[in-house]
């Protein structure tokens, strides 16, 4: 496989969105991707690329990735493409009744009884996974996320980078919380999805770690501490020598040395593209603040301490934009005097230090924003939107209303 040629900080983003396919009346999970990718292709294979979009398999047959073919600045031009492609693919699914749901997880789906592994190329990946994890579980078959790869050219761009990625990723589920049902129930968490990412790996600590990356800022030191350990533990596991540590690596935020890239996992996919890429728009700004030191210096930003971060990440799951935070150092990292503030207080207060700094990157995405930063995470407005009435019925409403935001790339506002 040959990668482009590498690029500097922000010039350009690969951008994921998963979508599951579900049928149009009962909205149950339709395993036909494959027929999906070859209705385009021809015959079965697991990538279509459409111009600027490239659409793909997963692990599961009832999941398709839509993604930015290469890396991308013009978010404009990439978020047509993306509703574009999403109405293009429910035109599709017509045939067989099925539609694609946003969000982060099947409010319904019983993954052990529903789950179909794909079944083509590359399955053997697949295969040695479900063996070590069983990846039939919500963690694995139920999950949909929007990932984003971000690049840099060197290890003094990666230490900026991986410095400053570290400090954002606790507070991202109060911005894309989506995943609040699971088997038909509210969870009582807003990012439920997180909760699998962080266990479902567990029979091997070494690969998820404690989910916000460890403090270490150059390509030789991740190698001989993070891969290594991986590669030696996964070792008895896999005989066959299959699974490659780089693949392996589940922490929140994953540097690819092969292809000069971050790629940041902890982003529950939103109710339509325009949303998604509104969120990704405020995480890349608030990131390259701290990689141009406008909060903190650099050299602060790498003293600041995995378990603090990581403590602030699981209560930020459970509670994503209601969490309260009281570490002041975090706080300050943000160049916050208060002692104690809402994750979402922080977001607030970010977004309009942009703004104010001259920031016209936000400007076009400032009414998805200010939904999602008044009216809460997508999560919050399912919630919301179901008042008291959590019955199959009424979870199915809501969710048949989030596929219509889909595909009209719309923001859906209880």
């Amino acid at each position: 496989m040959t990668h482009p040629p590498r690029i500097h900080l922000f010039q350009g983003f690969g951008i994921e969105l998963e979508y599951m396919l579900v049928d149009k009346d009962t909205l149950a999970v339709k395993p036909v991707t494959d027929e999906l990718l070859k209705h385009e292709l021809g015959e079965y294979g697991s990538d279509f690329e459409n111009g600027i979009v490239t659409w793909s398999n997963e692990l599961v047959m009832h999941v398709v990735e839509i993604k930015s073919t290469d890396p991308e600045s013009n978010f404009n031009a990439l978020e047509n493409g993306f509703a574009e492609n999403v109405k293009r693919i429910n035109a599709i699914l017509d045939k067989w009744n099925a539609m694609l749901m946003p969000t982060a997880a099947h409010p319904f789906m019983n993954p052990l009884e529903e789950a179909k592994l794909w079944p083509h190329d590359n399955n053997e990946v697949y295969q040695i996974y479900d063996k070590i994890f069983n990846s039939k579980g919500h963690g694995w078959s139920n999950l949909q996320s929007t990932h984003l790869n971000l690049p840099f050219y060197d290890d003094e761009e990666f230490a900026k980078l991986h410095a400053a990625i570290r400090i954002v990723l606790p507070i991202l589920p109060a911005l894309c919380a989506s995943s609040p049902i699971l088997d038909g129930q509210l969870t009582g968490m807003v990012d439920t999805r997180l909760k699998y990412y962080k266990t479902n790996q567990a029979r091997i600590p070494s690969i998820t770690g404690k989910v916000i990356p460890e403090a270490i800022f150059s390509k030789r030191n991740y190698l001989n501490t993070i891969y290594e350990k991986i590669k030696t533990d996964i070792a008895p596991f896999d005989p066959d020598n299959i699974l490659n540590p780089i693949w392996v690596n589940s922490r929140g935020a994953i540097p690819r040395f092969d292809r000069g890239s971050i790629e940041i996992r902890l982003m529950d996919i939103q109710e339509c593209p325009t949303a998604d890429m509104a969120i990704i728009s405020l995480v890349i700004e608030t990131i390259k603040a701290f990689v141009s030191e406008k909060f903190i210096s650099l050299d602060e930003q790498m003293k600041m301490k995995t378990d603090p971060l990581a403590g602030l990440f699981e209560k930020c799951m459970v509670t994503g934009q209601k969490t309260v935070v009281t570490q002041a150092e975090f706080l300050a990292a943000f160049s916050i005097q208060e002692s104690t503030m809402t994750a979402i207080d922080v977001w607030k207060i970010v977004m309009d230090k942009l703004v104010k700094s001259g920031n016209t990157a936000l400007e076009k995405w400032t009414p998805e924003l200010s939904v999602i930063l008044n009216e809460g995470t997508l999560s919050d407005r399912i919630i919301k939107a179901m008042g008291h009435d959590t019955s199959e019925e009424s979870i199915k409403n809501t969710y048949r209303k989030l596929c219509g935001c889909l595909a009209q790339n719309k923001m859906f506002i209880p």
